[in-house]
């Protein structure tokens, strides 16, 4: 029946006005009746749907565009133009822990300023929502070392961070002894509440689940997660505010989270990151660990005891503790005052300022 009388409109279409277009008088009392319930319409009523119908379209591009633009993995610069001048070839690389997105990664290593900005200028690595990827943060990190030609980088691993800040001071460790060149050395590494097994962290369970499901090809859908991103934190209350609950939550939610995609790889990176791949690997560079014993994601003690067990010629502090903060599991964007205050006690062990000779001003190591 619908292929007949599409055949009938075809060769018969109906007469009317041409200015009306095809259809003739029924048409026009369509138009008619539809300008009849605009008439009805306030004008305050058509102008706040305008307006909404634009920030809805103006909200769809921004995020495609920022989708799109978080395809790679890139570095975020910091504002510093202060620690630019003071120390021209050094800088501070931040690697971001679980689920952190680039916005978040740039407020910590802004706050964390007073302290690491005495030692270094301030950058960050925002990872791709691709999928984290080793080799490609390693490139992103080289390439920026060579734009500002940087000689000496310092690495903050926060949380997860600083077992992917151990594999990229192995690496380019391992591209320095090739003879391969213009590759910066790494001074410093400071590991945040980091794990140095996937035995640390308390919570295993989720992550076995969370890698079994990406090794078998399935991805997260973002409704799915939403449900589970507030549930992980109401069900862990003790360590959060209801505030940071709901906002934490909500920052998941958002075109400016990390995808999908991104977390499970970072699940899967931590479950299978070898401490002991790494021993003996990262030439001189001075590590300094840092913790909470009421962390209830990392346990402190235990990858306390594995990071002087598997690095001891290279860990120069492993007692200063990040009391206070909270969230207890490293929440620097939290509790920069005490951040900042610890890293005020670590930083002179990790990377001693020169004296000052006559009168001179300080500089970089």
């Amino acid at each position: 029946m619908r292929s007949a009388r599409m055949s009938s409109d075809s060769t018969e279409p109906r007469k009317g006005n041409p200015a009306l277009g095809e259809g003739g008088a029924g048409s026009m009392a369509d138009a008619l009746r539809a300008v009849d319930r605009l008439r009805r319409v306030s004008r305050r009523a058509l102008l706040t749907g305008i307006i909404g119908s634009g920030l809805l379209a103006a909200d769809m591009m921004v995020t495609r565009a920022v989708q799109a633009q978080r395809r790679s993995t890139v570095v975020l610069t910091a504002n510093d133009d202060d620690a630019r001048r003071r120390f021209p070839g050094t800088s501070w690389m931040l690697l971001p822990g679980y689920k952190t997105s680039w916005e978040e990664a740039q407020l910590i290593i802004t706050l964390l300023a007073p302290s690491l900005g005495e030692r270094g200028q301030l950058a960050a690595v925002g990872y791709s929502n691709n999928g984290l990827e080793v080799d490609e943060v390693v490139n992103a990190i080289l390439a920026h070392a060579s734009r500002y030609r940087l000689d000496e980088l310092h690495l903050y691993g926060h949380s997860f961070g600083g077992m992917l800040a151990i594999d990229v001071a192995a690496r380019l460790a391992r591209l320095d002894a090739s003879g391969a060149g213009n590759v910066p050395r790494v001074g410093a590494v400071v590991l945040d509440s980091t794990p140095a097994s996937k035995y640390d962290v308390k919570d295993l369970s989720w992550f076995e689940g969370v890698v079994e499901l990406y090794e078998l090809g399935f991805r997260v859908p973002s409704i799915l997660r939403g449900g589970y991103e507030l549930g992980e934190r109401i069900v862990n209350k003790h360590e959060r505010t209801w505030t940071q609950v709901v906002d934490q939550a909500l920052e998941q939610l958002t075109p400016l989270a990390p995808s999908s995609v991104l977390i499970q790889t970072e699940s899967e990176y931590i479950y299978n990151w070898d401490v002991t791949r790494f021993a003996g690997e990262i030439g001189g560079a001075q590590l300094g660990f840092i913790g909470n014993p009421s962390d209830q994601t990392v346990d402190y003690e235990s990858a306390r005891a594995r990071w002087q067990k598997y690095f001891p010629d290279n860990l120069v502090s492993s007692s200063l503790q990040t009391l206070g903060a909270f969230p207890a599991h490293a929440s620097p964007e939290w509790s920069a005052l005490v951040y900042n205050t610890v890293l005020g006690q670590l930083l002179p062990q990790l990377l001693p300022l020169p004296r000052k000779v006559g009168g001179a001003g300080g500089g970089g190591r």
